[in-house]
Order: C-alpha cells, then sequence, then structure tokens
C-alpha cells in the first residue's frame, strides 16, 4: 500500500528504542525525513544511522529532554515545516497509590501530558496554515482501562487523551488529524522494567514473569516494535484522513471493553 508520505518531515519524540523508533523506522521506509528525539545522544545517533543507511532518508538528531522547555525549544527549532508530530515518552513508574507525592505527579504531567501539548501547540498551526498535517500519540491501553500499579501514567496519559478529544475536531477541518495509538505490552526495555517488578516481587525469574505476562494477552505473546510502527505509518498515512480523535488499541486484545 501506498501511504502517501514521500516527502513528508516528521518529528518522533524518543526514538532511539522501543515504540518510538518502530514508528520512526516505519515512517523512514514509507520516504518521510525524520527529526528523531531521544535524550542519551549515543544511542539517538546509532539508531539515526541505521535508519539512514537502511532507508536512505535525511535524519536530524536532537538529543534533549523533551520534558523541559529547553528541550522543547530545540526540537522545535530543529521541526522546521514538519508534517508529522508523533508524542512518545517513557511512562513513569509504577507503585502504590501511597507512594506518590505530588512532585511525581507533576513530574508524570510534564512528561506524558504537558509536554505533548507543547508540542501539538507548537507545530500544528504550521501544518493548519498548509493545509495537512497527522498527530500520533502513544499513549497506554491503561486509558481504556487504568492499571492499578501505573497510578501515575493512568493519571497523566487520561489527561493527553481529554485534551486531544477536544482539539482534535477543532484542527480537522484544516487537513490536520490528531489520533491516538494505545500499546499493550510489547517487546521494549518499558516491559522489561514491568517484568523486572514483579520478578523482585515474587521472587520469580524473569523468563517466568513473561511467560506469566504472556499468558495473560489473547494473542499469546508481546508485540513487536515493527506492527507498531506500521500501525503509526497508516494513522499517518494519506488513507487516514477520516480518523479523528480516536483512541486505536495495540494490544493483543488484552483489554476487555467492547469501545
Amino acid at each position: 500500500m501506498d501511504l502517501g508520505l514521500s516527502g513528508k518531515r516528521a518529528v518522533v519524540c524518543a526514538s532511539s528504542r522501543g515504540l518510538g523508533l518502530g514508528c520512526a523506522e516505519a515512517l523512514a521506509a514509507a520516504g518521510v525525513s525524520l527529526v528523531m528525539n531521544a535524550r542519551g545522544a549515543e544511542a539517538l545517533e546509532a539508531s539515526a544511522q541505521a535508519i539512514r543507511d537502511a532507508h536512505g532518508v535525511e535524519v536530524t538528531t536532537v538529543a534533549a529532554d523533551v520534558t523541559t522547555s529547553q528541550g522543547q525549544a530545540a526540537l522545535i527549532a530543529a521541526a522546521g515545516d514538519a508534517d508529522i508530530l508523533v508524542n512518545n515518552a517513557g511512562g513513569p513508574p509504577p507503585g502504590m497509590w501511597t507512594d506518590w507525592d505530588r512532585d511525581d505527579f507533576i513530574a508524570a504531567l510534564d512528561a506524558n501530558m504537558l509536554a505533548p501539548i507543547a508540542l501539538i501547540k507548537a507545530l500544528v498551526p504550521g501544518m493548519m496554515d498548509r493545509g495537512w498535517g497527522r498527530v500520533v500519540n502513544i499513549t497506554s491501553q491503561s486509558v481504556k482501562a487504568p492499571i492499578a500499579v501505573l497510578g501515575l501514567s493512568n493519571a497523566a496519559r487520561t489527561g493527553l487523551t481529554g485534551y486531544v478529544a477536544g482539539t482534535s475536531r477543532q484542527v480537522a477541518g484544516s487537513g490536520v488529524t490528531i489520533n491516538n495509538l494505545l500499546p499493550g505490552i510489547h517487546a521494549t526495555d518499558r516491559a522489561d522494567a514491568l517484568d523486572g517488578g514483579v520478578v523482585k516481587a515474587q521472587g520469580i525469574t524473569l523468563d517466568e514473569a513473561r511467560s506469566q505476562r504472556a499468558a495473560t494477552i489473547p494473542a499469546g505473546r508481546y508485540g513487536t516494535r515493527e506492527e507498531f510502527g506500521a500501525a503509526c505509518a497508516f494513522l499517518c498515512s494519506q488513507h487516514a484522513g477520516f480518523i479523528v480523535g480516536q483512541n486505536l488499541l495495540l494490544d493483543g486484545g488484552a483489554t476487555v471493553a467492547t469501545i
């Protein structure tokens, strides 16, 4: 399928590894030039060079923490006339409701709600002026069905979802779509961290923790960054212009819901 994206320019946050890298790879395969961001310069440049070598597209790297105003400014300056924005940030740590104080919630909001909103506000007006644009926010399956030990993530990502619900409908008439991808468990560092918590809590091996979690997923396995990236690329494509303000689960059927 021709996604109609050749020659477009995309900003992909937290894209040195994991789901963000999957999105960057899929967009590059469709001919999109990239502005890739992550905090670690070495890993970011390695991933960027691999994409250059594989797909022959231009890739600009911005090593910065986009939860900060300085990091956001650096990324926005590099973005230029970006046609696509993929918002992504690592989730806050798991825990019990008694573990967190105000500073923990502010940090979660900065990373998983306020930073994406800042980038949307900076880049979407230009997309609207040009009559075409795509924003994809990587949130979590917990937006649909809250996960008890991820209270910080539940709160912050649901806040972003509410913001997108209204904003997406205000900009759609200008040819810009905003949608959310809701990952379940994928084979990423985030899954390793969550499984590591199970290992510690239950005194089992990492393989046992993974098998235990995989058994709760109807598909019987963890997702891959490649299939996640393909879904992202489709939402950014010429074929997705009538998809507005939606929350697409990629969780192997783990979330039990009718809508």
